[in-house]
């Protein structure tokens, strides 16, 4: 598909060696940076943090936590609630 508005990865750095998960990463930003909008599900937390402009946190299918990267980084109680970091 060329010039795509939307990119959506689900896990896409599981058990991957952890060199190619930094360049999925890279890759990610570069692909952000052109103004490309991406969804992104992963366990990788401090790795999307980087990454998003927005976070939402689901817990079996309803937002738990919704908010700027920066805000979830300063409720630790929260991350490790939800999150388990």
């Amino acid at each position: 598909m060329t010039s795509p508005r939307l990119l959506i990865l689900d896990e896409a750095t599981e058990g991957l060696a952890p060199i190619v998960r930094d360049g999925i990463w890279a890759v990610l930003r570069t692909v952000r940076e052109a103004g490309v909008a991406v969804i992104v599900v992963d366990k990788t937390v401090a790795a999307i943090l980087s990454l998003i402009d927005r976070a939402e946190i689901l817990v079996k299918g309803v937002v738990a936590w919704r908010g700027p990267p920066d805000a979830l980084r300063a409720e630790e109680g929260t991350m490790h609630r939800l999150l388990g970091v």
